[in-house]
């Protein structure tokens, strides 16, 4: 299969009216997007990816009333959400309807829903006529892509068309939140944050795994987000010198002054760490790193939503 990278938001609209996949842009990371409504589009998005098929997808939409045609009702605390943070980079969780294949709920009665803030993205989805079910658009497991180019190193060849944009301004996924019970519970953080979120929600809850036997959002389960390299992470000076550290071999990332290794990121701030981490974790593969040693955060803030993606990156689950 060749992959076509185009600028152009109609050739790539009429790949998904085919009844294909199609990589294109949001502000979090590039997602890999099918017709919500064409069950065998949306089996192409697990194999492209080799994703496991009981974890669930995105729908990304461009209207409210697309949000109507695939639940069965939007609650007060959607309802909140989406007056508040929509559209942007968050994701609430909602009862489906029929029309919403299994494929795409991983099974559940629920479905997740976006509407990004990227305008190209929103003209992408209007395009194509559809809403879009879309995870982010690189092989399971691996780094989230935060540029085209970045997917095409992963799934050229595995996808028929990448639609070629600006690099992601944010870096990190969504924050994904579960909006069918009284209050909301927070599945995955993200730039949006729980203090955020309780400007509105008071009793905004952050998930607890006990709750849920299955997942019902993506990055709950599966070690995600790693690079082929070794992952540790160092809270201080005097934690990186517990480890006898071959420079050649290793990368680091954070905010301290540090020499030696063959790859280092100095940071600036969180918003820096979120943009920057997952190209790192790329640029590090590249150049066969065998370790990166990745600077802890206070968790909270957007520092919870880092936190959250490194232990991610450094555990095998």
């Amino acid at each position: 299969m060749k992959t076509l990278v185009t600028s152009s938001v109609k050739k790539a609209s009429e790949f998904i009216k085919r009844g294909e996949v199609v990589a294109f842009p949001t502000e979090t990371v590039y997602g890999l997007g099918a017709d919500v409504y064409n069950e065998e589009a949306v089996k192409k998005i697990f194999y492209a990816k080799m994703r496991p098929p009981d974890n669930p997808l995105i729908v990304h939409v461009h209207n409210y009333s697309q949000i109507e045609s695939i639940v069965k009702k939007i609650t007060p605390v959607a309802e909140k959400i989406i007056d508040k943070f929509f559209p942007g980079p968050i994701t609430i969780v909602l009862k489906k309807n029929d029309v919403i294949s299994e494929y795409i709920s991983g099974g559940l009665d629920t479905v997740a829903i976006r509407l990004p803030s990227l305008q190209l993205t929103q003209k992408f989805i209007k395009e194509c006529g559809v809403p879009l079910a879309a995870p982010s658009a690189n092989l399971s497991g691996s780094p989230s892509p935060t540029s085209w180019n970045h997917v095409y190193f992963d799934l050229n060849g595995r996808i028929p068309c990448i639609l070629k944009g600006p690099n992601c301004k944010i870096g990190l996924e969504s924050t994904v939140v579960d909006c069918t019970q009284k209050f909301p519970v927070i599945l995955r953080p993200g730039i949006i944050s729980s203090e955020e979120l309780k400007t509105i929600f008071p009793d905004v809850k952050i998930y607890n795994p006990r709750g849920y036997i299955r997942p019902k959002s993506p990055g709950m389960k599966y070690k995600h987000y790693a690079p082929k390299a070794k992952v540790i992470l160092i809270n201080n000076q005097v934690d990186l010198e517990k480890y006898n550290i071959k420079f050649s071999e290793s990368a680091f990332i954070g905010f301290m002054k540090v020499r030696n290794f063959k790859k280092v990121k100095r940071l600036n701030d969180l918003r820096d760490y979120a943009r920057s981490l997952f190209d790192f974790f790329r640029k590090c593969d590249k150049m066969k790193i065998k370790t990166i040693y990745c600077q802890t955060v206070p968790p909270e803030g957007l520092g919870l939503a880092i936190m959250n993606r490194l232990i991610k990156a450094s555990h095998n689950e």
